[in-house]
């Protein structure tokens, strides 16, 4: 993993309205130094490295963490491409994946069929959620992540795809509460912005505030960018590279390869000032 460190970038009071965007600011660009050789990934907007200037006038504030749960906050256990397969059949499977090979969203092309239809492919769906539920996982260093930031009285909130009965199950299992958590049955899901932007306006912070950290590009990434969010892309085994985020054109502000990372990320780079 390479490793190059800049701080975050500095952003405007942004409102809730899901709508708005941020401008990306332009920065010269500067030479690293050799002793950040070993800090964490931070992936700057068009190849653009922040110079040192940047991060000694201000870090900026952080008041939330917004969590995706599988894959994130548990180790993934479902089967999505056995999964994907029994919904759609092998045939049209193979032809939607090379159409999207950034990956399938199931939920979103499931909605274009009939009501009939629909119900079926859920019960599918259902059924591999429930096998991985009989199998849930914490992600090691979660608990350690969780811990650090109620020291600092930052805000945890969860969003993600699966099901209500898959939530509640984690927060009973593992202790771990997060709120707001919303499931899939919050219209509409990631990647569009409102979730995210639904648990600022609960917190009654800004999005630029806030950072939201997943395993997912197009659904995590894409669901910070949207909102104006801060992101952490967590790619434990190297899967996504720059061409992936050429090709989505969704570059995340910090990439990790696991959530022990997250501790020295978030004091290196913000103000984390109770």
């Amino acid at each position: 993993m390479i490793h190059i460190n800049c701080p975050p970038k500095s952003r405007n009071p942004q409102s809730l309205n899901p709508i708005n965007s941020l401008q990306n600011p332009s920065f010269p660009q500067s030479r690293m130094p050799s002793f950040l050789s070993k800090s964490f990934l931070r992936l700057p907007p068009k190849s653009l490295l922040f110079p040192m200037s940047t991060v000694a006038a201000a870090k900026s504030r952080l008041r939330g963490v917004v969590f995706d749960m599988d894959g994130t906050l548990t180790v993934p256990v479902i089967d999505f491409a056995a999964m994907y397969k029994a919904v759609l059949g092998d045939v049209e499977y193979k032809r939607i994946k090379a159409e999207n090979p950034s990956g399938i969203d199931i939920l979103h092309h499931i909605d274009s069929w009939t009501a009939e239809k629909q119900q079926e492919a859920y019960k599918i769906i259902a059924d591999f959620e429930k096998q991985g539920l009989d199998r849930l996982q914490i992600m090691p260093g979660a608990a350690e992540l969780c811990g650090f930031l109620d020291a600092k009285k930052i805000r945890r909130g969860l969003i993600t795809r699966n099901v209500k009965d898959a939530v509640d199950l984690f927060h009973q299992r593992f202790g771990m509460m997060f709120s707001p958590a919303l499931s899939r049955e919050f219209r509409p899901y990631k990647p569009n912005p409102a979730p995210l932007l639904h648990i600022c306006s609960t917190w009654d912070v800004q999005p630029n505030e806030v950072m939201m950290v997943g395993d997912s590009l197009k659904d995590d990434v894409a669901c910070g960018k949207n909102a104006g969010a801060l992101t952490c892309l967590l790619d434990e085994n190297g899967r996504y590279g720059s061409q992936d985020f050429a090709n989505l054109d969704l570059t995340p502000d910090f990439k990790v390869s696991s959530l022990i990372e997250v501790h020295s990320l978030l004091k290196s780079n913000f103000d984390l000032t109770p």
